[in-house]
């Protein structure tokens, strides 16, 4: 079987990266590392800036070509996880035999309630995140992150974090019997705070915004008392980022093997957005699925919108803001990856938009009430921006629509709480359930 190098497309934040092994590792079909900007290759290894223009790292593949049949025969033969796409990640390839949490392969639910709602006459699918192990789609990238760090053999595993990351690290962290500390926002929900908790690590709370937390995070990269230590998100994020793409792959598996003709993503990073993306065309590329357009259209909340402003305004540069929203899973005011989220929207013929906490809070009352999904915050922001766009008329109703959730409402219950509780609350007698109006 020929193989073919193939770059991805992750953007990363900047700072100096840790001191560990480098060049001598093996990670599945991962050749090197790669340049976002420059194109400068640079050996294996736990770094995340180039060190010729310090554009982002991103990791480079010899992936398998000319057996498109037998791969996706192996792939369907594959664990009902993201393990099934051992072949095509930064992974080694005994990866399912190692204690992990096993993520992905997350259900694809045909929402014919909500399409009817919204005035879908197409399919309108909803890849509900929440059955991960913990309740989000950050067990994807935590799951390859933590492949990385026992390569290079970090003892610590840690991240910056608005609450859904910080859980899962601190599970994987604990089924691989690593070390951790996880750094949030002092303010986060207190159902997230309990679940980063609850695994045994260390949490730390910083005073400041998400942003504030990961500048931080690269401040400690380069002191000894952050020596062993794997960032997730920081010095092992070109590898971590690359877990994002296997919800590219179950989605077009899911759908029978093809590609959605419209895609409605949130934004944070928007490293999950790019990833998604780059998944669908290495799809393309093995010949895994017919090359057809498809459309991507990045979800944001209002109260932190940086991209969303930069895609209205027609600019290339995303200008950071301080983020007031209750979506905090979403709450990055300097994303990352924001300018090549800008790319993908254009180049593809989608768009960024963004919804108030309202339409927020309405949306995930919508999908519950149609769909039995109760999404956090971040999949009320995609289903609201998905209304949005259906009646802007930028979103197409009669195709083929993907709409993600990335986590569980149970993590957010004091943005509904208010709006929320007993019908009616009556005494144990069938007279006042008839008074009531129930009977």
């Amino acid at each position: 079987m020929a193989v073919n190098t193939v770059a991805s497309t992750t953007d990363t934040t900047s700072a100096t990266s840790a001191d560990a092994p480098a060049g001598s590792v093996s990670l599945g079909p991962a050749a090197a590392l790669s340049c976002r900007e420059c194109g400068e290759r640079s050996p294996l290894g736990p770094d995340f800036a180039c060190g010729v223009c310090f554009g982002p790292l991103e990791v480079a593949y010899e992936l398998p070509t000319g057996d498109a049949e037998g791969l996706r025969r192996r792939i369907e033969a594959g664990p009902a996880s993201i393990w099934r796409y051992a072949p095509l990640l930064p992974v080694p390839e005994d990866v399912a035999a190692k204690p992990n949490t096993n993520p992905g392969f997350t259900k694809l639910v045909r929402a014919d309630n909500l399409a009817r709602e919204l005035g879908v006459t197409g399919e309108l699918h909803v890849k509900d995140d929440s059955g991960n192990p913990t309740h989000s789609f950050k067990d994807r990238v935590v799951a390859i992150a933590v492949e990385a760090a026992r390569a290079f053999g970090f003892t610590t595993l840690s991240c910056s974090s608005t609450g859904n990351l910080a859980g899962a690290v601190g599970a994987a962290a604990a089924r691989a019997g690593l070390r951790s500390c996880v750094f949030i926002p002092h303010d986060l929900e207190q159902g997230k705070v309990v679940m980063a908790a609850v695994y045994g690590g260390e949490l730390v709370g910083i005073e400041g915004t998400y942003d504030d937390v990961n500048r931080f995070c690269s401040e400690l990269i380069g002191d000894p008392a952050g020596e062993g230590w794997g960032f997730v998100n920081v010095n092992l994020r070109p590898y971590y980022a690359e877990g994002s793409k296997t919800l590219a792959y179950e989605i077009c598996e899911q759908l029978g093997w093809r590609l959605p003709d419209q895609l409605v993503i949130p934004i944070a990073s928007g490293s999950q957005l790019t990833k998604i993306d780059k998944g669908l065309r290495e799809l393309i590329a093995l010949g895994l699925v017919e090359d057809r357009p498809y459309k991507i259209f990045g979800a944001q909340a209002a109260g932190c919108s940086p991209v969303s402003q930069a895609f209205k305004g027609g600019h290339d540069v995303v200008r950071p803001v301080r983020p007031d929203t209750i979506a905090k899973s979403l709450a990055i005011g300097n994303p990352a990856d924001g300018p090549y989220v800008l790319d993908i929207a254009r180049r593809t013929g989608g768009a960024v938009e963004d919804v108030t906490d309202e339409q927020v809070v309405d949306a995930i009352k919508l999908l519950a009430r149609t769909e039995g999904i109760f999404a956090e915050t971040a999949g009320g922001v995609t289903v609201g921006v998905t209304r949005k766009l259906i009646e802007s008329g930028r979103l197409d109703p009669a195709l083929t629509t993907v709409v993600l959730n990335t986590g569980d409402g149970l993590k957010t219950l004091d943005a509904v709480a208010p709006s929320s509780g007993p019908t009616a609350v009556i005494r144990p007698t069938l007279d006042a359930f008839r008074d009531a109006g129930l009977g």
